[in-house]
């Protein structure tokens, strides 16, 4: 199977996933397919996974081009949509093995907070971890990857797209 034909597939499975679906005030409702839940509005939850290297500088990395919303755009976090039988915590975890093949590593939970913008509305959590291991992405979801100062990540935000909804998670880290 080509490459275009997997990321077809990885789509259509990522699609089909099933959701929390959540309330104005976080509180479950439900499980909706990710797509319909973009489509009608409704609000899911999602986690940012900020990651550091020992030296203090933040994992960015480059989305694929075949990603639903905000294709080939550049992320200052690992993360995803939660799934209706996890929690944001093990939703974290599971995410951050996924997309850059970083596991066993303690996650610090920080930020909660609501997302706002048409197709990606979201109840947020916001964790990071500290890891000087090798990264192994997942070339579905990430074309590249680099550790940076934050103060460059933050620089290349003015010159280059990257996610507003784990840049919202960032500032509110840092503040």
């Amino acid at each position: 199977m080509d490459n275009a034909s997997q990321e077809a597939l990885h789509r259509a499975a990522s699609d089909a996933e099933q959701i929390a679906w959540v309330d104005a005030d976080d509180q479950l409702l439900g499980a909706l397919a990710r797509i319909e839940l973009r489509e009608r509005g409704l609000i899911g939850r999602g986690t940012y996974i900020l990651l550091f290297n020992s030296a203090g500088e933040l994992c960015v990395h480059r989305r694929t081009l075949s990603k639903a919303i905000y294709p080939g755009y550049w992320d200052v976090a690992a993360g995803g949509m939660v799934q209706a039988d996890e929690s944001y915590a093990e939703s974290a975890a599971r995410e951050l093995e996924e997309e850059l093949g970083v596991s066993g590593v303690p996650l610090t939970e920080h930020e909660h907070f609501f997302f706002d913008q048409p197709g990606n509305r979201l109840w947020c959590a916001v964790f990071s971890a500290v890891w000087d291991g090798p990264l192994r992405l997942q070339s579905e979801e990430v074309l590249e990857a680099r550790f940076v100062p934050v103060d460059q990540a933050l620089r290349e935000t003015l010159e280059k797209p990257y996610c507003p909804d784990s840049l919202a998670a960032l500032k509110r880290y840092l503040q």
